[in-house]
């Protein structure tokens, strides 16, 4: 399970329609691939299509893919969003990473 907290809902209805598309009908998919200064980077992107081989999820009226692949890294995890003084941009508050980086963009397990 993949959860999605109010603050990251609200930030991506507002980018998805700035896109031209809606939270009813586009996906977000957050996915992990080699590098960063930890080992591991997240990805995030919005998607109109799923592929056979993703994961689906559904939270806070958020539908979420994700590839089998970066789902074992990603099980658990709350996607956040702060647009405090320090800094803004999503966060993935993930249990499974065991060291992070400064800017929390990449991770280790």
């Amino acid at each position: 399970m993949i959860k999605v907290s109010e603050s990251a809902k609200s930030k991506i209805n507002s980018l998805m329609q700035e896109d031209g598309s809606s939270i009813e009908e586009s996906f977000v998919r957050v996915g992990v691939t080699s590098g960063g200064c930890s080992g591991l980077s997240y990805n995030l992107e919005f998607d109109k299509e799923q592929k056979p081989e993703d994961k689906l999820f559904e939270d806070n009226g958020v539908r979420i893919l994700v590839d089998k692949k970066s789902f074992l890294y990603l099980v658990g995890m709350t996607l956040e969003y702060s647009g405090g003084l320090n800094g803004k941009g999503f966060i993935f508050n993930n249990p499974n990473a065991t060291r992070t980086c400064g800017c929390g963009e990449s991770f280790a397990i």
